[in-house]
């Protein structure tokens, strides 16, 4: 038997993670505080353990940036970038909107990003230079050009001074346009744009866990993600635009204004 490829052990880390997520949903779990409502719960340590521990069994030398655990330092050339559970608050409460994000990072570059919901049980892949699939279906961002055309999303920060901040672009995006909405997973939204669901999504203040995997599979669609300035960025900054790249500069020049 040949040994599993990179993208292998992402696809089934996830799948993994997905099933406790799940398992978790059924019954009760603590929930801790990382800040005044900034939370993790028990099972966000489930899932990241059994993903860190495949990673580990297959490629044991490869550094990991994950979201509960910081940086285990290894072989640097080779970078997992994870998320056990992005969409932390919604699971929390029971609202089925979360997922898993897994990425790998090859001399600074994104190689393959999984991400995983396991309640729609949708799975959203990319390999570099490979497309983006959905459930092994290729998909590609919208064709809106428009933003009165257009759905868009954001998420709010743990910080509530960047709340206020990002309160005023929503309200500037429900007038501008066709609507807005909040649903508290960014790898999800990205992938959202990445598969038309959504037109564009912005966010103040995300980590690399948040987007890396994400931004793969929207650029893998078509799609762009830039700075708020409409500069090129990477996964390491925390304010983002994502879109279908029609919109993307009516976009930049609404949360400009």
């Amino acid at each position: 038997m040949s040994e599993p490829t990179y993208f292998d052990v992402a696809r089934e880390a996830a799948l993994e993670a997905g099933e406790i997520l799940v398992a978790g949903l059924e019954g009760e779990f603590e929930v801790f505080k990382k800040g005044p409502v900034n939370l993790v719960t028990e099972v966000d340590y489930k899932a990241e353990n059994a993903i860190l521990g495949r990673i580990h069994r297959h490629f044991p030398g490869h550094e990991i940036l994950s979201e509960e655990q910081g940086l285990l330092k290894g072989v640097a050339e080779y970078r997992w970038i994870v998320d056990p559970l992005d969409g932390t608050m919604n699971y929390s409460h029971r609202y089925p909107f979360f997922c898993v994000s897994i990425a790998l990072e090859v001399r600074g570059s994104v190689t393959l990003g999984v991400i995983y919901n396991p309640v729609s049980r949708e799975m959203f892949t990319a390999r570099a230079g490979q497309g983006a699939f959905l459930n092994d279906r290729p998909i590609t961002v919208s064709t809106a050009d428009k933003l009165i055309d257009s759905l868009l999303c954001t998420g709010f920060s743990y910080d509530r001074d960047q709340v206020q901040k990002n309160l005023e672009h929503f309200g500037k995006a429900s007038m501008t346009a066709q609507a807005t909405r909040r649903d508290g997973s960014a790898a999800l939204d990205i992938c959202f744009v990445a598969c038309g669901r959504f037109d564009g999504v912005w966010e103040l203040t995300l980590h690399p866990w948040d987007v890396a995997a994400a931004e793969l599979i929207l650029t893998e669609a078509g799609g762009c993600l830039t700075n708020l300035q409409g500069a090129p960025c990477t996964h390491y900054e925390p304010a983002i635009v994502a879109s279908n790249g029609r919109i993307h500069s009516a976009i930049v020049e609404m949360l400009r204004s």
